[in-house]
């Protein structure tokens, strides 16, 4: 947003808003139907669904926007740009880095493109263990297969990247089964800096799909635009203590003067699960859901290197999809402990992950980079978090998350070496590794009992590791009573009537896979309720 105030007042006029300036308490009024806090997964479709409905819909992004032709694919301004923090946002004691988008479009703008449903298992879980039953509804898929088309998702890859290939030549020396993984792209995407931002202008991300039907509907997106709380007034109504009028916001553009008070029928929070929380907290809602059951998908990675033509396996690890192919690690009983994918570092990611043996092990390692594949485990957590203040997250791993950890760890290690990697390792802060060649089972199977889930990086302990996150979830999450949810089954506030929310935070555990199509899905459904609620006023 680069208007000052009188060119900001005229563009929303021209666009059918209603804007007074109220120079007592120095903002701008302006009325609209719906008002959604976040542009991501939850946000754009909220807008695409409600826009079409024939609302007025205001939506207000923090971050900027960003053409396809805008993209660079440079690492460092990228991550500074297009990330939360820049990308540094970790966990108060600094075991988990935490990466989240922060940007027009927010995490599918940045994301690994895997659009994978959301499980049965899982649905059941929420249907019927959670008593939420519209997870268990033919709305529920119908929203699925709905999303899924508009993303334009598509099964298959026609070419697999260097570290697809090592996953999938690794499972197949082994006998185990990988799976293609679904993506918003076409089959020939081979994109390799999706998560830096599609310069191709392939992947679908909402800031290319559902925000673009929304503004088509009239809905205006004001950037660089951040709430700062929710405008919450006493409420006669029984069941809510407290109504929603709308949202104020501050936009960073130095040349806007005044605050936003952004008036509204429906107020919708959208801005993630690491912030949604923090801002219906700071507004003076009290339910102690809010902020609490943060599930992070805790990732361990690992690395083969793989010397050019020794393998059998072509390319370079930043070429082709980042995500086309994974491998379940599961038991006897056909239980999942964990899911083994494929990350997008770039080489000053790898140079900040590598542990500290010396400088020159550290400038041979950069060296062999274009052929170090890594792979990552990911396990749905049933350790959770909070995060009741913005930038302030707390997180701890169940038991269960570390042995799941572990088990997965071990896997991706053992796939590598029958890739035929040369050498393995972790990024233990000793820089754990073996030499396979000449490897015996034994060699390898004490090195394996050697690899355990360690502490993170405040860890006390001998040696110490960096957790990631990309996906976060539940920190809102919905419920059948107040007691046991932030929000209702129509993502209301038990709180606050009027107040909405529609992002990953609504969901009621860790779903152990990709979140974006459940996240779409969630937003899908929540949003068509709303529109038939507005139709009531």
């Amino acid at each position: 947003m680069h208007a000052d105030d009188s060119t900001f007042v005229q563009s929303l006029t021209e666009k059918g808003l209603e804007v007074v300036e109220d120079p007592e308490h120095n903002v701008y009024k302006i009325k609209c139907d719906v008002v959604i806090v976040g542009s991501g997964c939850g946000g754009g479709v909220a807008a695409a669904i409600l826009a079409s409905s024939g609302q007025k819909v205001v939506v207000i992004e923090k971050g900027n926007y960003f053409a396809t032709e805008d993209y660079t694919s440079l690492e460092g301004p990228s991550m500074s740009e297009l990330y939360e923090s820049g990308g540094f946002l970790t966990t108060m004691n600094g075991k988990v880095m935490i990466m989240a988008g922060s940007t027009v479009g927010g995490g599918s703008a940045i994301n690994w493109s895997a659009s994978i449903k959301t499980p049965k298992n899982v649905l059941k879980e929420w249907s019927v263990d959670h008593k939420i039953p519209f997870f268990g509804s033919s709305d529920y898929e119908f929203a699925m297969d709905a999303v899924c088309k508009r993303i334009g998702v598509t099964e298959n890859c026609t070419e697999e990247g260097f570290q697809n290939q090592v996953l999938r030549k690794g499972c197949e020396n082994l006998g185990l089964k990988v799976e293609a993984v679904p993506r918003n792209c076409a089959e020939n995407h081979y994109c390799g800096s999706c998560n830096l931002g599609c310069r191709t202008g392939d992947k679908k991300g909402t800031d290319s799909t559902w925000l673009v039907d929304a503004v088509g509907c009239g809905a205006v997106i004001l950037t660089a635009c951040k709430a700062e709380n929710f405008i919450l007034v006493n409420n006669n109504d029984a069941l809510r203590r407290k109504k929603c009028l709308g949202v104020i916001a501050k936009s960073s553009n130095k040349n806007l003067t005044k605050k936003l008070q952004i008036e509204a029928k429906a107020t919708i929070s959208a801005c993630g699960s690491l912030l949604t929380p923090p801002l219906m907290i700071s507004s003076g809602l009290k339910n102690p859901n809010i902020g609490r059951n943060l599930h992070l998908h805790p990732v361990l990675v690992a690395w083969g290197y793989f010397p050019e033509d020794a393998s059998g396996i072509k390319g370079k690890m930043y070429e082709g999809g980042i995500i086309t192919s994974f491998h379940r690690v599961v038991s006897a009983d056909s239980n999942v402990h964990a899911i083994i994918q494929t990350p997008a570092l770039g080489p000053a990611s790898v140079a900040a992950l590598s542990p500290w043996v010396s400088g020159r092990e550290l400038k041979e390692r950069m060296a062999k980079y274009p052929r170090l594949a890594h792979l990552f485990t990911l396990v749905r957590d049933q350790g959770s978090g909070e995060v009741m203040e913005e930038g302030k997250i707390k997180y701890r791993l169940s038991e269960v998350d570390k042995e799941n950890l572990k088990l997965g760890l071990r896997q991706l290690l053992r796939i590598m070496i029958a890739a035929g990697a040369v050498e393995v390792g972790t990024h233990r802060s000793d820089g754990q590794r073996i030499k396979c060649k000449g490897l015996t089972d034994e060699s390898l199977q004490e090195f394996l009992d050697n690899v355990p889930v360690v502490g993170g990086l405040g860890s006390k302990d001998e040696y110490w590791t960096m957790y990631f996150s990309a996906h976060q979830m539940g920190s809102c999450r919905m419920g059948a009573t107040e007691e046991e949810g932030a929000v209702d089954e129509n993502g209301q506030s038990w709180e606050a009537e009027g107040l909405f929310v529609c992002d990953a935070s609504v969901l009621p555990s860790a779903i152990g896979v990709n979140p974006m199509v459940t996240i779409l899905s969630t937003s899908y459904c929540i949003s068509k309720k709303i529109a038939e609620l507005l139709k009531e006023i």
